[in-house]
């Protein structure tokens, strides 16, 4: 299943939100969905069918807003199956067809971040090559507490943005890059999880742009105290939420994620296009589930809170920049991350706007 914020491209400012599911297929075989249900009012006509499904279920009884309301209420990720089950049912087996008033057309839609506002962000270090790379930068190599232990940092979720949203450079940075990463929703409560029951917290996944300020960056750093300004400014996020079950099968038993594509290009001012990161899921040094436990050891995780995998190899210019586009990212490009099965998140880079 795959689950979107969506609005119409041209309704009035401050539309709400309102919650979608893909159909046509499954995220293996459909990579861009071309025809969303409007889960709430597919809920409404389901409950007007048959009002006993409101008094069985709480998906039923209450409307469908938005996915931060939705776990708000103690409901998980997955329970929102119910209703694309239920339409089914009363379909056989068929999606509804283009012209019912629950089906809203792609091209029509503009989309939100998969969640909208998440309590927390702990954004990890979980590829080996690209911890590599920056400690072969410093002249120095990988600490050995890498390899026992998943590192993360907490960053800033008030700079949240959703696909097709503009990022600017902040102030005092020309050295704008971006950072291609795996990004996982809890939602359910969790307090010191076990690694092999780790994921079971997760309800799914998407692209993650961990986007940086590599000039700001390397001053804070320097005092050896964790990013800040070089970081705090955009989190990309999207297209949608991918649940778990869509990517299941591509995981080979014993790996750390799937073995799923990830890479990024940017197109520059002048049309030209410029694939500049190749790499894997799979060749995560840690597991979403060993992420989980780390997070959660004596602390409380709430249902929303985002975690980031870190920087797959290559997966910033600060590693291929003088191999593949050759300078920093500026104003004009437009910048596309895409693993497999998660979507493709886009994002134009613009100038920093004015006070």
């Amino acid at each position: 299943m795959r689950i979107a914020h969506v609005r119409e491209r041209h309704a009035p400012a401050g539309t709400p939100w309102r919650l979608a599911a893909a159909l046509g297929g499954r995220a293996a075989d459909l990579p861009e969905p071309r025809r969303w249900l409007d889960l709430e009012v597919a809920r409404r006509r389901l409950v007007a069918a048959d009002p006993r499904r409101a008094h069985n279920s709480v998906t039923f009884r209450l409307p469908v807003l938005t996915l931060d309301d939705h776990l708000a209420r103690g409901l998980r990720v997955a329970a929102l199956g119910e209703i694309v089950d239920a339409m089914g049912a009363a379909t056989g087996g068929e999606d509804p067809t283009p012209d019912d008033d629950a089906v809203l057309g792609a091209d029509d839609l503009v989309f939100g971040p998969p969640i909208l506002r998440p309590p927390a962000f702990r954004d990890f270090y979980a590829f080996e090559q690209h911890v590599r790379t920056m400690w072969e930068r410093r002249g120095g190599e990988i600490p050995e507490a890498w390899y026992r232990i998943p590192v993360f940092y907490l960053s800033n979720t008030s700079e949240i943005r959703g696909p097709g949203d503009p990022v600017w450079a902040p102030r005092g940075s020309a050295e704008l890059d971006f950072e291609l990463e795996v990004g996982a929703l809890v939602d359910t409560p969790a307090v010191n999880l076990a690694e092999e029951r780790g994921e079971e917290a997760i309800g799914g996944y998407f692209v993650l742009n961990d986007w940086s300020a590599r000039d700001l960056q390397r001053e804070e750093m320097a005092v050896r105290m964790g990013p800040a300004k070089g970081k705090d400014f955009a989190t990309s996020i999207g297209p949608w939420l991918v649940t778990p079950d869509e990517v299941a099968d591509a995981r080979a038993p014993g790996a750390s994620g799937p073995d799923l594509a990830m890479s990024a290009s940017v197109r520059g001012p002048d049309g030209r296009e410029t694939a500049v990161s190749a790499g894997t899921w799979s060749a995560s040094h840690y597991s979403f589930g060993q992420m989980l436990a780390r997070a959660s050891a004596d602390a409380h995780i709430r249902p929303g809170e985002i975690l980031g995998s870190g920087t797959v190899g290559t997966g910033s210019l600060l590693e291929v920049k003088d191999s593949t586009l050759g300078r920093w990212l500026e104003p004009g490009d437009e910048l596309t991350l895409d693993i497999e099965r998660l979507g493709a998140l886009r994002a134009p880079v613009v100038v920093r706007p004015g006070p």
